[in-house]
């Protein structure tokens, strides 16, 4: 971390130093790096309130690696927007996230030529420590929580300074993925696919990236989210089907699929009751009940693409697009 950076950094913490560091994690393509920082006050003898941060830096790579192959100039441009977008989220959004979708506070941002600098609530420090690769039953309905009262606050709100259609597989910005498709039919049908989605006159933001892996846990049951690179205006049902996905196995999918749309519904209903919120909730439950498989559809089609042999395509995915198929041709 530079001196500019540093003073940033103690400038938002009121620390006197910067302690041990340790690498959370590398960003995708070489882009930076996500650190969690130590702090160190001269007061002794009284516990600070803050211990550490989590420093997200980010800076474009000289050579462009990208693990799949994909480091052309509009995957390099839609990288970059996407740090934009994140910061415009911490800047006008996140406060509106109260403790039913929690986020981490952000304490101080940068943009300093081809760098952008965030400095972030240490989550771990806050209680939510638990990062999972399996989840309970409960863990589930907990994300589904949060999803829902996320896509409650911003029901109806225009994504100012964020991507116009969230979610980072969104048709427009992946043309390269698209032209890869090896599917005559699901190519031809990938325009109307997305319509549907973006035709619903029920709109709200999106996560964009709600995977298990985005999610922090803690010990009573609350859950935190972070990484809000592709935040930005759709159907809720996008990061419902994303986020199914990335924590249930074929079998699991199938057998669950009524039951955590069930629950997802009802937190949704009860989350736009406590923010009285005026709008038909039968009318928005069918529509995006409806929207379900072609959010699904929507991802498949571009895990067609993007990497073919990928886990999640699998039967359960097929027969959604199938589904979803026959009703367009």
């Amino acid at each position: 971390m530079n001196q500019h950076f540093t003073e940033i950094t103690l400038k938002a913490t009121g620390a006197a130093a910067l302690g041990e560091s340790e690498v959370i994690q590398r960003l995708w393509s070489g882009y930076g790096k996500i650190v969690r920082v130590g702090l160190e006050y001269e007061v002794e003898g009284r516990a600070p309130s803050l211990q550490s941060v989590v420093v997200k830096h980010v800076h474009w790579p000289d050579e462009k690696h990208h693990p799949r192959g994909w480091n052309t100039g509009r995957s390099h441009e839609r990288k970059v927007t996407s740090y934009q977008v994140e910061t415009a989220f911490y800047e006008q959004w996140a406060n509106r996230c109260d403790a039913s979708c929690r986020v981490p506070h952000c304490l101080a941002l940068e943009t300093h030529g081809d760098e952008v600098f965030m400095v972030m609530e240490d989550l771990d420090a806050s209680g939510f420590g638990g990062r999972r690769n399996a989840v309970t039953p409960a863990e589930i309905r907990a994300c589904l929580s949060w999803l829902a009262h996320f896509h409650a606050e911003f029901m109806g709100q225009k994504p100012v300074n964020l991507w116009p259609t969230g979610t980072y597989w969104h048709l427009e910005t992946r043309p390269d993925e698209l032209a890869e498709l090896d599917d005559p039919r699901l190519k031809a049908a990938a325009s109307a696919i997305d319509r549907k989605l973006g035709d619903s006159r029920f709109q709200t933001f999106v996560h964009g990236d709600a995977k298990l892996a985005n999610f922090c846990f803690a010990p009573d049951g609350r859950v935190a989210a972070v990484d809000f690179q592709y935040v930005g205006g759709g159907c809720g049902m996008k990061d419902v089907a994303y986020f199914l996905g990335s924590c249930l196995s074929e079998g699991e999918c199938e057998r669950q699929e009524s039951a955590l749309l069930d629950c997802y519904f009802a937190e949704l209903e009860a989350a736009l009751s406590a923010r009285n919120r005026a709008l038909d909730f039968k009318a928005l439950e069918a529509d995006w009940r409806a929207l379900y498989p072609v959010a699904w559809t929507d991802f498949f089609r571009f895990l067609q693409g993007w990497s073919p042999g990928h886990w999640k395509i699998h039967r359960y995915s097929r027969r959604l697009a199938n589904q979803v198929l026959d009703q367009i041709f």
